[in-house]
């Protein structure tokens, strides 16, 4: 059966190569039917993995410092440079990986912009960033809400007008000529209040009223300045009444004109406001832009700016807009800008990357971003940036020079770069020893060890590995080069135990492929389908082999050595993988069962539930919005339009969109999501009758047993909170009586609260036992036990999932207990290294004060405060901290 699979993927005639994960797969045609023994070549395409890329992120060595040093200047900087402070926190929070905190500093950039330039570009950053969440601005308009950001900014009625009085209009100036003075344009006589024209600027003032020939002149010829008598008549009209009359844009344009000339700044201001009411398109934007940047007109810039800005990726599509911001110099930057041309440029590095990395396009606005860099920190991101499209573009001397300039601005990942080039040369040894030299010189991090593997062999490499999944478990590299190696030696099962080991915290698309590969080695169809769907459900478009075979076409292939099930089978299936809380395996059946004639609302917004609990927001959202779309009914898509809203912040409008649906049909998800999100938005405590009576409501509607159970689970939770522990127990045997796997770690609290720790213990354990994904279930288990088997659970919890916290912060303080303080220290740093944690930096801080480090104290609260402003005992800490600072 291998034999026939492997035939016929060697048969896909797609050969286009795509940006993808390298072969898993080998391809050469009759060496394939066995991994074991029969072709050694077989083997080691396996073992071409692609190196960990070179990442185009602004990554500081310790960031925790660098955070610190932003909270510091935000604290005392003017106004108006919070938001480009704001830019550099959204940046490593990028490099961290950190997707919520990054957006929310690049809404907290939006919000505290102080010209209309920063106000703009962040705001069109934020609706690039929110790209595909349009659907969520019309949600909240049919609230009567609008959503800010995605809105165009009427601002220039916001720009204070300067003042169009008259600087020269003096009574006492004596003017020598006729009050009047008329300007011949060709055959018409423009006759003009010579007081009123001069008082427009200092050089007409000259003209008209000073030591030239035309103070005398009754009548001064204007036919060869470019204005004609419309414009000129408009001209005098705006010198009487200082407002413009109704005139076509050619004639404000003439008059604009007139305005640059003859510096006549107030009529130049009211003409640019004027003409940015005529721009309605893109290509109005681009022909009045290159009229504005031509005559320095920043506010018809700024207006032009905004709508190519809206337009964004798109608009990089068309070379009129490439070339606007390809060739604009430095005062054209400004024009077009104001001081926030590193900002603009940030932006559209950011787009272009991100639509192809190697573009010339790509590398003109990185340029630009480097020579609009401002201060060290600006100038290490641009430069690293540059110098890893110009590495992907193989242009490798420039590369060089660029990684060797951000590396000694003070960017130490860029040495990573220059250990690349430095291997492609042929000169390993010189690899290794930039990257012993910066190890040498600070505690080394994760990503040191993993890129010092790259120049090393045999056990050396994989004791490099081993040691960067040590200090950063989050890298996936260790993981897949020790799998595929473990697969060379023939041993597929050790190594779909080590891929497991990451997939179990972290779902990666290149980790699923590699463990469909393991699958298939070992003949196990079932779940090599499994994962191809799982990738499916997170990139539908997603290519396998090196890009060469889609995603698509592997699972039709695996899918003819399957047994096929049918809609019964389907949801029999979803049952038991639900209740044994394998969620890769439920997305999997849930993906197989939309190409069936089921209601697809209903399966989409499971599909979204699932995503959400593997930390998958983005594409949760997306299922989310296809469940609104499939929706069978009214009152259906309003409870996934509720939930859509809930989900992005606007709690007290998804209740809006549940009240609505339960006025059309009263549903068991109407109903359960007004409870959820009333429970979730009010701390009043007599909400909980209100809560529980919507539970109750919802479990007399018809649904099926998965949501069922969830409703007696959460229903248990309240009865919890409110004491009622004989109701609450009752709900979660009922909820585990019909599969709600999760209702034991309820029960659990239930036997806790009445002082049964080892009933409690042995419903967790129950638990552990029926459940696919544990870690959080080992977690809780350790608050029922002694100290020894809570340590043990917690290490199993470190082991299954490095990125929860709470067993870091517990081993941290045993530790403190014990007096252990430098210890306890180093086990918060362990994890503050691969993640900023509130909770984490918290603690550290706490422990520093206590040993009356004051100065890392001091640091920490700082950095803690740049991942939550707002927390209370955070900032209480922060300023009984600070008020000790010598």
């Amino acid at each position: 059966m291998r034999k026939l699979f492997f035939s016929e993927l060697t048969s896909c005639k797609e050969t286009k190569l795509h940006s993808a994960p390298h072969s898993w797969l080998p391809l050469e045609k009759g060496k394939l039917s066995k991994f074991a023994g029969h072709s050694t070549s077989s083997i080691e395409s396996l073992m071409k993995m692609p190196e960990p890329a070179v990442l185009p992120h602004f990554k500081p060595a310790d960031y925790v410092d660098i955070l610190a040093q932003i909270h510091e200047e935000l604290e005392s900087c003017p106004p108006d440079e919070k938001s480009c402070l704001y830019l550099l926190q959204f940046q490593v929070f990028r490099g961290l990986g950190e997707a919520k905190l990054s957006r929310r500093s690049l809404q907290s950039a939006w919000e505290k912009a102080s010209t209309i330039h920063e106000k703009l570009i962040f705001g069109a950053w934020l609706k690039y960033e929110k790209k595909g969440e349009e659907p969520i601005s019309d949600l909240l308009s049919s609230c009567g809400k609008c959503s800010q950001e995605f809105k165009l900014l009427d601002f220039v009625s916001q720009i204070s007008t300067g003042s169009h009085e008259i600087s020269y209009d003096d009574e006492s100036d004596v003017f020598w000529g006729s009050p009047v003075v008329h300007f011949r344009i060709r055959d018409d006589m423009i006759a003009c209040d010579r007081r009123k024209l001069a008082a427009l600027s200092t050089p007409l003032y000259a003209m008209l009223n000073g030591g030239f020939r035309e103070s005398h002149l009754e009548v001064i010829d204007m036919s060869r300045n470019g204005i004609s008598s419309i414009g000129m008549r408009a001209i005098s009209k705006f010198s009487l009444s200082g407002r413009l009359p109704y005139l076509s844009a050619d004639a404000i344009l003439e008059m604009l004109d007139f305005a640059n000339k003859f510096c006549c700044n107030g009529l130049k201001d009211a003409c640019e406001r004027k003409l940015a009411s005529f721009i309605c398109s893109r290509q109005d934007a681009i022909d009045f832009m290159e009229c504005a940047l031509e005559l320095g007109c920043s506010i018809l810039a700024a207006a032009c700016l905004q709508v190519l800005l809206n337009e964004l990726p798109e608009c990089l599509n068309d070379e009129q807009v490439v070339r606007i911001f390809s060739c604009a110099s430095k005062q054209q930057r400004s024009t077009m800008a104001g001081n926030a041309s590193f900002s603009l440029y940030c932006l559209l590095s950011e787009v272009s990357m991100s639509t192809n990395a190697t573009s010339d396009v790509t590398v003109i606005f990185l340029e630009k971003l480097v020579d609009s860099a401002s201060d060290s920190r600006q100038k290490q991101l641009a430069l690293h940036q540059l110098a890893c499209t110009r590495l992907l573009r193989k242009d490798y001397a420039e590369a060089e020079r660029l990684f060797n300039a951000a590396f000694t601005a003070g960017h130490l990942y860029s040495v990573v770069g220059l250990a690349r080039l430095a291997s492609m040369r042929g000169n390993k040894h010189f690899s290794l020893k930039l990257l012993d030299s910066v190890m040498s010189s600070r505690w080394p991090l994760g990503w040191m060890y993993q890129e010092r593997a790259l120049y090393l062999e045999g056990d050396n490499k994989l004791e490099n590995l081993n040691k960067a999944t040590e200090l950063d478990p989050t890298l996936t590299y260790p993981y897949m080069f020790r799998a595929a190696s473990l697969m060379k030696r023939q041993s597929v099962e050790a190594a779909l135990m080590e891929i497991n080991r990451i997939l179990g915290f972290k779902l990666v698309l290149e980790c699923l492929e590699l463990r469909f590969c393991c699958y298939l080695a070992l003949e196990d169809y079932r779940a090599a389908l499994c994962d191809v769907q799982a990738i499916l459900t997170l990139a539908p478009d997603y290519r396998m082999i090196g890009g060469r075979v889609s995603a698509k076409q592997l699972r039709m292939l695996v899918m003819e050595n399957v047994e096929q099930w049918t809609t019964a089978d389907c949801w029999m299936q979803l049952y038991d993988r639900w209740s044994s809380v394998d969620d890769i395996g439920s997305l999997s059946v849930i993906y197989q069962m939309l190409e069936s004639d089921a209601a697809k609302g209903v399966l989409y917004f499971r599909q979204s539930l699932l995503l959400l609990r593997l930390n998958c927001p983005e594409a949760a959202m997306r299922s989310l919005q296809l469940a609104r779309e499939h929706a069978a009914s009214q009152h259906e898509q309003l409870v996934y339009e509720g939930w859509i809203l809930y989900d992005t912040g606007h709690c007290e409008e998804g209740l809006q969109k549940a009240e609505a649906s339960i006025a059309i049909q009263r549903s068991f998800e109407a109903f359960f999501l007004k409870a959820y999100a009333l429970a979730d938005s009010s701390l009043d405590p007599s909400t909980s009758a209100t809560v529980v009576s919507l539970l109750e409501d919802a479990l007399r509607c018809p649904s099926d047993r998965l949501r069922k159970g969830q409703a007696l689970n959460n229903l248990g939770s309240v009865y919890v909170d409110c004491g009622k522990l004989d109701l609450a127990a009752e709900c979660y045997i009922n909820a585990l009586k019909i599969g709600h796997t999760r209702a034991h770690q309820g029960l659990a609290r239930v036997h806790f609260l009445r002082n049964n720790r080892t009933g409690a213990y042995e419903e967790m354990t129950k638990l552990i036992e029926k459940a696919r994904s544990n870690a959080s279930a080992y977690e809780k288990r350790s608050e029922y036990c002694d100290r020894e088997l809570t340590k043990s659970d917690l290490q199993m919890v470190t082991k299954l999932d490095p990125l929860r916290v709470y067993p870091y912060r517990y081993r941290a303080a045993v530790l403190m207990d014990n007096h252990k303080e430098k210890e306890a220290i180093a086990e918060l740093t362990k994890a503050i290294a691969f993640k900023a944690d509130l909770n984490l930096l918290h603690l550290r801080a706490a422990f520093h004060e206590h040993v009356g480090d004051i100065s890392s104290a001091l640091r920490d609260c700082r950095a803690a405060l740049s991942v939550d402003p707002n927390h209370q005992e955070m900032l209480e800490l922060h300023h009984r901290v600070n008020s000790q600072e010598p």
